[in-house]
């Protein structure tokens, strides 16, 4: 495949929160770019010595938008497949069950956990501003705000992002910087 010219940066947006919600839609976007279109074989397949699949990877991002968005930022449950989980008996159950799924349903999962973050970030920021406190507090007793939260989110996409582009290339040699203006999740 050709490589995607790199994607500008979008318009400069009016406010922070607009900036930050912004540069994590365009992470999300190229993530999706980056696993979306293949079958189970794709899905499955590993590269080096990682076992690390784009199926796992796929749910595993699912379940980070769950944890860090919904449970820990906006104070609500994991909902549905996480809360019914033993992540105490399988650590690794979304990384391995990723790899066993069918493509429509790790897609679905991960399209659904975005949107419901989606929500529940325009009600926090509504709510709280980016100055606000998250639903979470750390160990240490530090409660991150919601700017701090959203920032993590991005690294998650960022760091992932790069994972699926090293497994995608293997796949079948879609290499590239950001989506092409056309592509939709």
């Amino acid at each position: 495949m050709s490589e995607a010219s790199p994607q500008p940066s979008p318009s400069a947006p009016q406010t922070e929160a607009e900036s930050l919600l912004s540069v994590l839609e365009r992470n999300r976007r190229t993530f999706a770019w980056k696993t979306y279109g293949l079958d189970e074989k794709g899905l499955r397949a590993t590269t080096a010595a990682s076992t690390m699949t784009l199926g796992g990877l796929v749910k595993h991002v699912a379940l980070v938008e769950a944890d860090w968005l919904a449970v820990k930022l906006a104070g609500q449950e994991y909902g549905d497949p996480w809360d019914a989980v033993d992540f105490d008996s399988d650590p690794d159950w979304e990384w391995r069950t990723g790899a066993l799924d069918s493509a429509e349903d790790v897609y679905a999962l991960w399209r659904r956990g975005v949107e419901r973050s989606r929500t529940l970030v325009a009600e926090v920021i509504a709510e709280r501003g980016l100055d606000g406190p998250s639903s979470f507090t750390w160990p240490d007793g530090r409660t991150p705000t919601v700017r701090a939260m959203l920032l993590d989110m991005i690294e998650e996409y960022a760091r992932h992002t790069g994972h699926a582009d090293v497994l995608r290339e293997a796949v079948d040699g879609r290499v590239g910087e950001g989506a092409p203006e056309d592509f939709t999740f």
